[in-house]
């Protein structure tokens, strides 16, 4: 026999709930003479079969059901599948905190994060200790904190010798310039990178081009390039983030920016450089955009990888009329100006993978390669908006 304190011991249960189990008569005490609780072995076995039930995820009521009658098939299939979602959870919750320790991938989480807190993403990679610009590659590149700096070597060895690094063609360049409706004296151009659009707008017009890029070697190489081309007196090149741009309010009757708003996200862009224009001044953007309803399941999923912000152009328009802005003309690019891009790139990946087969960011490349293949003229398609500020 078991006084109550000696069965609390012996089960490992306060007095408390060893009252709660006799008021649901899981066990029956017997009261002696001097109106002590004792307790026999048979409720020492009732409380240990209990308990195991209880491990099972069952609650007491549950268990007590299953003391009384025949095993609830039901309840337990229910009770064993959020036992699998639990389990799932913690699962995951293990994958990122190894990943954040440098154990495993972190695509998955930098991918959901950019999707559904693509600002406070940012913040949060700026706060571990990375600048804006690697932060922003960090984000839409490598996505894994612990390997950053390996991807972003292979990636820039990748791209070193090529001339372009998206897709373009001077005749695409020369298309949105003459869809404007009057001739900009001065014109600010984001994401320049080596300068093949500020060359053809330096040559088709007499602004004065302040070209900007985060990307230090591809302003020192646009640089040569205006040297070479007798245009340095006319364009400014300028090495600061599209985010931070270093500029008074209304200092331009144009920004040109080809293939590299959705860095910061479109629909910021178009807010954030809109004050940079001057009264009705004019904004030439081309971004990623469906070009059908129903993409094929392989490309709507890289996509929502890689840019969950793509959108379809109608959808588009409605931003930038909400942002403030006129569309005034729009048009797609042309495959040959994606060639221009992709089959350079595609012979230096080739000739790359046999030294570095085991390389992310070649790995990464050869994905968005096959896409492009793959899918590219039907499906999705870099498209020119030619807009003007409103207010």
């Amino acid at each position: 026999m078991y006084r109550i304190s000696e069965l609390a011991d012996l089960v490992g249960l306060s007095r408390t709930a060893l009252l709660y189990y006799e008021k649901l008569e899981l066990i029956c005490a017997k009261r002696l003479s001097n109106g002590y609780r004792v307790y026999n072995d048979r409720d020492v076995q009732r409380i240990r079969l209990i308990q195991q039930l209880q491990a099972g995820g069952l609650t007491l009521k549950e268990c007590q059901a299953c003391l009384e009658a025949k095993v609830d098939r039901a309840l337990l299939k229910k009770r064993l599948d959020h036992l699998d979602q639990e389990i799932e959870h913690k699962q995951q919750s293990r994958r990122l905190l190894a990943a954040l320790l440098g154990e495993g991938v972190q695509h998955e989480w930098h991918d959901t994060l950019s999707e559904v807190a693509p600002d406070a993403h940012l913040d949060w990679l700026i706060t571990q200790g990375f600048n804006e610009k690697e932060a922003l590659r960090l984000k839409w590149l490598s996505k894994d904190m612990n390997e950053h700096d390996k991807y972003m070597a292979d990636f820039m060895k990748v791209f070193e010798t090529l001339e372009r690094w998206g897709p373009g063609s001077e005749e695409e360049t020369r298309k949105a310039l003459s869809l404007l409706p009057k001739t900009p004296e001065t014109i600010l151009e984001i994401g320049s990178g080596k300068g093949l659009s500020t060359r053809v707008l330096a040559k088709h017009t007499a602004a004065a081009i302040t070209a900007v890029d985060n990307e230090l070697s591809a302003i020192n190489k646009l640089n040569d390039t205006m040297q070479k081309e007798g245009l340095s007196e006319q364009v400014s090149p300028v090495c600061a983030s599209m985010t931070e741009l270093p500029f008074d309010e209304r200092s331009f009757d144009l920004i040109w920016a080809e293939g590299c708003a959705y860095i910061m996200g479109t629909e910021n862009a178009l807010k954030e450089w809109k004050p940079l224009l001057k009264e009705s001044g004019l904004l030439v953007i081309s971004d990623l955009v469906w070009l059908t309803d129903e993409p094929h399941p392989e490309s709507a999923a890289f996509w929502k990888s890689e840019y969950p912000d793509i959108q379809t152009i109608e959808t588009r328009l409605a931003q930038i009329k909400a942002a403030g802005y006129q569309t005034l003309q729009q048009f797609t690019i042309s495959l040959d100006a994606w060639r221009n891009y992709f089959m350079p790139l595609q012979a230096r990946v080739d000739e790359l993978k046999p030294d570095m087969a085991d390389s992310a960011a070649i790995k990464d490349i050869s994905k968005e390669l096959d896409i492009y293949h793959n899918h590219l003229g039907d499906e999705f398609g870099y498209h020119f908006f030619i807009v003007q500020k409103l207010s």
